[in-house]
């Protein structure tokens, strides 16, 4: 940080706590979706189809897939208070695994064993428009970027602000913008400052430093060998977020401004709307059968593979951009968590009051817009912490000068203290500030960050990643099924949720008119 921008963020920090509003960053709305291959006992991926009694991966709230059938989804719902995020997170894991039989969910974002992208078979969601459009998307997914990539799963958090915080906020910066074209502008602040800063997520909580040897195979890609089965990268923390995983060359092109809400949408329809020449050569629709959507850069908004994205819950039919414009950012999406191996279900709750704080340091820092050879920068640097984040001395690029990250890390975590202060509000336990605490040990040491003692865990034991993938997901499995006392009208309730997402199905599937080519079209005119 420049010290024009700790003028600006020690100004506004210092408003928020003079307000006399201790709650005013409190309740702000949590959520989390968690991906996670279902994998055979052996470890082997599952192909199975998604289990019915889970319910209806296209109309189910809470239970669903992702790319392929064997990757579900837990999507909670949005909680003030995160520990009852993860109390729900807990029941669903406990529901799901109830209905497995001897099948596993993987415990790590990088995959199972697997040797060509035929092995990730491709979700299926029914015989219904909507449904054959969710699943020519993937096959166009598969042809793109390969079945492999999209076996990698992660944690989306979501997280709005409370509406003290917006009254506070709006008279702190004195504006008279309406509601929700405030909000929006304040978001796309914190777009762009989680763009400069959200590095260091990465070094904090990635824990994605190894692959599999077979994941690599027939790709240009060549990492150093851990065992004869194992590849990693000796300084990584999380291969999932650099180029060999969601950092993909095919979208090293796309561009998608943050700078406001009109340039993001400007941006992301064009790229939904301009035929790219190699996608082009893939084809559409080949003797009867869709191999993609259309031939554009991206099929669908969704496609736009991103670090964080601004969002807003969609009408039946609308396009997520269509929906930002009519009524302005809701909340945002953080998509670059991956699961974690040392928590059975994948996130925890000091991960989560470091990015509630987080976001706060990112909307109270100044945030000019992003030019191009910024951007170029900023992607850089997210890149090298996915890749060498632990090298001893390594450096970044901020505001064309180089710094070492400890020292920038430092910098932004001595900058949340009092952000972490007011959201302890009161507590005597200050469970914000001691999450902030567990971070800043994690830059004076580095061989505290997950990505360090998952390798101390694989070269201590002698283990191959998926050995010890496999391992940790047989614990975990124990971990749900013996987890005393389940909590039984949640699972009743999820087990009612299950059977109604099935009748949703079949009435989406018994009522509908119209061909799947004319339901194209309307998606893509009037969506």
């Amino acid at each position: 940080m420049g010290p024009t921008l700790d003028r600006q963020f020690e100004r506004r920090l210092a408003a928020l706590v003079n307000a006399r509003e201790p709650r005013v960053l409190l309740d702000g709305l949590k959520g989390v979706e968690k991906e996670s291959l279902r994998v055979q006992a052996d470890g082997h991926i599952a192909t199975t189809p998604h289990p019915y009694e889970l319910g209806s991966a296209l109309t189910s709230a809470h239970i669903t897939t992702d790319f392929s059938e064997s990757l579900i989804e837990l999507v909670t719902p949005t909680f003030q208070r995160g520990d009852d995020l993860l109390n729900y997170l807990c029941d669903l894991h406990q529901f799901v695994y109830r209905h497995l039989g001897n099948e596993l969910l993987w415990a790590t974002s990088m995959p199972c064993e697997l040797s060509s992208d035929a092995d990730v078979p491709i979700a299926y969601y029914g015989e219904s428009n909507v449904g054959r459009m969710k699943t020519a998307y993937r096959n166009g997914l598969r042809h793109r970027y390969g079945g492999l990539m999209q076996a990698i799963s992660g944690v989306h958090f979501n997280y709005s602000f409370p509406p003290l915080f917006w009254e506070v906020f709006a008279q702190v910066r004195e504006t008279r913008q309406p509601g929700k074209d405030f909000n929006s502008q304040v978001y796309f602040e914190l777009l762009r400052n989680y763009r400069r800063y959200g590095w260091i997520v990465l070094y904090l909580f990635g824990v994605s430093p190894a692959v599999g040897q077979s994941f690599l195979a027939g790709s240009d890609q060549h990492l150093p060998l851990l065992d004869p089965a194992t590849a990693y990268e000796p300084y990584g923390t999380t291969l999932r977020m650099s180029d060999i995983g969601y950092r993909n060359r095919n979208q090293s092109d796309v561009s998608i401004s943050v700078n406001d809400l009109s340039d993001y949408v400007r941006d992301l329809r064009h790229a939904t709307g301009t035929v790219h020449p190699p996608y082009e050569q893939i084809g559409v629709q080949v003797e009867q059968h869709y191999r993609q959507l259309n031939a554009n850069i991206l099929q669908i908004e969704n496609e736009y593979y991103s670090y964080i994205r601004p969002k807003r819950v969609t009408r039946t039919g609308e396009r997520p951009s269509t929906a930002l414009l009519r009524a302005g950012v809701e909340y945002v999406e953080v998509r670059a968590l991956d699961v974690s191996a040392f928590d059975p279900v994948g996130v925890n709750a000091n991960k989560m009051r470091f990015l509630e704080a987080f976001m706060a340091y990112c909307v109270l820092s100044d945030s000019p817009p992003i030019g191009t050879s910024e951007q170029a920068q900023l992607d850089d640097n997210h890149l090298l912490v996915a890749r060498r984040g632990r090298e001893p001395g390594l450096q970044l690029s901020r505001d064309g000068r180089q710094v070492g990250l400890q020292q920038w890390a430092a910098q932004i975590l001595d900058g949340m203290q009092g952000i972490c202060e007011l959201l302890d509000a009161g507590d005597p336990a200050r469970p914000y500030t001691a999450a902030l605490r567990v971070q800043t040990d994690k830059v004076q040491d580095v061989e505290r960050t997950p990505s360090a003692r998952l390798l101390a865990q694989l070269r201590g034991s002698g283990e191959s990643f998926f050995a010890f993938a496999q391992r940790m997901s047989a614990e975990h499995k124990a971990y749900f099924l013996q987890l005393h006392p389940p909590h039984d009208q949640r699972l009743a309730t999820l087990r009612r949720e299950a059977d109604e997402s099935l009748a949703q199905q079949r009435r989406i599937e018994s009522t509908q008119t119209g061909t799947f080519e004319n339901y194209l079209e309307r998606y893509f005119v009037d969506g």
